[in-house]
C-alpha cells in the first residue's frame, strides 16, 4: 500500500477518534491522533471531556517508548502555546516522534502554523493536508469561533408532507409528532454532539421540552440548553427550569427583563444572561455572548420565528431537514414562509439526502 494510502486511511481513524468528543470538548476542538510505527497503530488519543488532555498528549500517553521514531496522524495543528495545560507541539518533540501529518492548520491566532513551525524546527517531517476537507467540517465550531467569535450554527427541523411544524389551537401553537422513531434518535444523537441546543420563548411555551440527549446511558451528554427569552417568561414548572440543577440551562433575556424574575430562575438553577437589542434580542449578540462562553457547535430547534430571524440574519451554517410522508392537515403551523426558504437555499448548499427509517432527511451547508 502507498504512503499516501496509508496516510488517508490512518487520518481517517483519527477523524473518527475526534468525533467521539463532539459535544464534550468546548472551548476546545474534539481532536483525534492516531500514533503509527512500520504500519502498527501504537497509540491512539481524543480530546477528553472538557477539553484536556488533548488528543497528542493522549495517544503520547498510550504509544510510551513507541513513539520514537514513529508518525503521528493529528486531525488539528498541535498547539504550540502554553494555555492550561503545555504545548502539545513540545510533547511530540519531546516523544521523538519523526513525522507528522496533519490535516488543518489551526485558525487561533495563538496557534496559526506556530506548531508546524515548531515540529519542524526540531527536525520533524510535516505534512498537511490529509483529511482536510472532513477536518473543516468536523472542526466547524472551532474554526467558527475563532475566526467570527460566534458558534456554528446548525438547524434542525422536522417537516410534514404538507410543509408543517406543528399545530394551531384554540390556545396558541401545539406539538404534534411529524417524523418517527428513527429520526428522533438521530435528533439525542445530534444534541449530544451539539454544545449547545437553542430554542425561542415561542417553542419552550408551546412544546415545554426537555432537549436532553435520551439515548441510552447518554444522558450526560446532553447539551446546554438555551432559550431565548427577552422579557423573562419561562414558567418556574417547566421541565427546562425543573432540570436545570441536572442539565445546564442558561436563558437569555433583554436588558429590560423584570429582576424579580431573573431571581426567581436563578433561584432554580438556571442561569440568566443579558444581551442588548431594541424590540427583541440581537441574534448577532446573543451568538457572541455564548461564544464568549465557550460554545463552538450550537443546535437550533426552534421555532419557526427563530429560524426565520437566523435566516434573514444569515447565521445559520447548516441545516438540518427530517421530511415525514405524514400530513398534519389545514390547522397546521407552516414551517418557513417563501422567503425563509428560498434564503435557505440560496445561502446553504444541498450536500446529502437519505432515508431516516420511514422519513427523509436532507443536510444543507454553507458553501
Amino acid at each position: 500500500m502507498s504512503i499516501a494510502s496509508n496516510d488517508a486511511r490512518f487520518m481517517a481513524l483519527a477523524l473518527a477518534l475526534g468525533r467521539r468528543g463532539l459535544g464534550r470538548t468546548w472551548p476546545n476542538p474534539a481532536v483525534g491522533a492516531v500514533i503509527v510505527k512500520d504500519g502498527v497503530i501504537v497509540g491512539r488519543g481524543w480530546t477528553q471531556a472538557g477539553g484536556r488532555p488533548h488528543a497528542e498528549i493522549e495517544a503520547l500517553r498510550r504509544a510510551g517508548a513507541a513513539a520514537q521514531g514513529a508518525t503521528m496522524y493529528v486531525t488539528l495543528e498541535p498547539c504550540s502555546h502554553h494555555g492550561k495545560s503545555p504545548p502539545c507541539a513540545d510533547a511530540v518533540i519531546a516523544a521523538e516522534v519523526s513525522r507528522v501529518v496533519s490535516a488543518l492548520e489551526d485558525p487561533n491566532s495563538e496557534v496559526a502554523g506556530a506548531g508546524h513551525a515548531r515540529l519542524r524546527a526540531a527536525g520533524i517531517a510535516v505534512d498537511i493536508g490529509v483529511g482536510a476537507e472532513q477536518a473543516r467540517q468536523d472542526h466547524a465550531g472551532h474554526i467558527r469561533r475563532v475566526r467570527d467569535g460566534r458558534p456554528h450554527v446548525m438547524l434542525k427541523l422536522a417537516i410534514s408532507a404538507d410543509g408543517k411544524v406543528g399545530k394551531v389551537g384554540a390556545a396558541g401553537r401545539r406539538p404534534v409528532a411529524i417524523t418517527g422513531e428513527a429520526v428522533r434518535d438521530r435528533v439525542h444523537l445530534l444534541r449530544a454532539q451539539s454544545d449547545a441546543v437553542m430554542i425561542g420563548i415561542g417553542t419552550a411555551l408551546a412544546d415545554d421540552p426537555m432537549l436532553t440527549c435520551r439515548l441510552p446511558g447518554m444522558v450526560k451528554n446532553s447539551p446546554v440548553r438555551i432559550v431565548l427569552d427577552g422579557a423573562l417568561r419561562l414558567p418556574l414548572g417547566s421541565r427546562l427550569v425543573q432540570t436545570a440543577r441536572q442539565t445546564p440551562v442558561w436563558v437569555i433575556a433583554g436588558p429590560d427583563a423584570r429582576c424579580a424574575a431573573e431571581e426567581a430562575l436563578r433561584g432554580q438553577g438556571v442561569e440568566v444572561l443579558r444581551a442588548g437589542g431594541t424590540g427583541g434580542l440581537d441574534l448577532a449578540a446573543v451568538l457572541k455572548l455564548v461564544a464568549a462562553r465557550g460554545i463552538t457547535r450550537l443546535m437550533v430547534e426552534g421555532g419557526p420565528t427563530l429560524i426565520a430571524a437566523l435566516l434573514a440574519a444569515d447565521l445559520i451554517d447548516e441545516a438540518i431537514l427530517f421530511h415525514s410522508a405524514n400530513s398534519v392537515g389545514d390547522d397546521g403551523l407552516d414551517a418557513f414562509d417563501a422567503a425563509a426558504l428560498a434564503a435557505l437555499r440560496q445561502r446553504l448548499k444541498r450536500v446529502m439526502t437519505l432515508s431516516v427509517g420511514a422519513d427523509r432527511q436532507e443536510t444543507y451547508q454553507r458553501s
